[in-house]
């Protein structure tokens, strides 16, 4: 999903991009996915050159790479697996060229272990889908040249992206850890009979996400201040933070939780399929993108994105 997400992304940008994954069905499943995203790219509009037909798959990961002048690795989130591929990438790829890692939440510095080019290898997290959501968190490791993080952060930000570069290293990077927390509250309330898996979306979609989408929690707590702004805020409402609400440590997932968000979700849809939800979901964020002011320039056109 991710890795295909950014193939779409950086074809819509008018890159070539060449695509390797081991599965047997990863050619058709990618095209698959890039066709379905491409009504979304053209609303927000394509660069000069763009087209699905600039996208190579090849069976061999040294073809993949050869010649790259800028790599995205987005395999499955497994820290044993990330690790070797990198170390194979590193060996295949030119001298020079930057490679990114796609990784919700590994340190850089845990993955470049033992890889001779480890000071090119730097963290570039996307949010999915990536043809869409702007922001992309970038940091490199103990090993990463401080080149490599500032070449990647220009270079997603010429190929259409919001970029956050991290000084350090954290645990989940930033947004996962925000979003991470609200999930295991969710979880928590579904476990706990206290709301539903609708009422949970219905909260966000029609409460704090419309606000998140103009900006982001501080701001607007600041606002909450009213002309006192944030210190008001946290004089105000500070004591409240040792309240007994958060359960901020993971529920058990056992068999009833599991089958109580499933069968939520299913409910929610309302008979609507995954790709039904996701073009929903696509119409959605391009009107917000819109209304924000946040559609995508058509930044100059590239010609190799591996």
């Amino acid at each position: 999903m991710i890795g295909g997400g950014w193939a779409a992304h950086f074809l819509a940008r008018g890159y070539d991009v060449t695509a390797w994954d081991p599965a047997p069905d990863a050619e058709a499943r990618l095209r698959r996915l890039v066709a379905a995203a491409w009504p979304a790219l053209e609303q927000l509009g394509l660069a000069e050159g763009a087209s699905q037909d600039r996208l190579t798959v090849t069976t061999s990961l040294e073809e993949a790479v050869a010649g790259a002048e800028f790599v995205q690795e987005s395999a499955p989130e497994k820290l044993e697996l990330k690790r070797d591929l990198l170390a194979r990438l590193d060996a295949a790829a030119p001298a020079g060229t930057v490679i990114a890692s796609s990784t919700s939440g590994y340190p850089m510095t845990d993955m470049q272990t033992g890889t001779p080019g480890a000071a090119r290898l730097v963290v570039g997290h996307p949010f999915n889908p990536p043809y869409l959501i702007p922001l992309v968190e970038v940091v490199g490791g103990e090993l990463t040249a401080p080149a490599a993080v500032e070449w990647a952060a220009r270079f997603y930000e010429v190929a259409g992206k919001s970029v956050i570069t991290m000084d350090r290293e954290v645990p989940g990077f930033i947004a996962n850890r925000l979003q991470e927390a609200l999930w295991r509250e969710a979880l928590h309330m579904v476990a706990n009979g206290e709301a539903t898996v609708r009422e949970i979306d219905a909260s966000i979609t029609e409460g704090p996400g419309l606000r998140w989408a103009v900006m982001g929690p501080m701001l607007t707590f600041a606002l909450a201040g009213g002309e006192g702004g944030m210190a008001h805020m946290l004089d105000h409402f500070g004591p409240s933070l040792k309240s007994p609400w958060t359960r901020l440590e993971a529920p058990e997932l056992d068999r009833a939780l599991y089958e109580a968000v499933v069968a939520g979700c299913d409910e929610a849809a309302a008979g609507r399929t995954i790709a039904d939800l996701v073009a929903e979901r696509d119409r959605g964020v391009i009107d917000v993108l819109r209304a924000t002011g946040r559609l995508p320039g058509a930044p100059a056109t590239g010609e190799a994105a591996r």
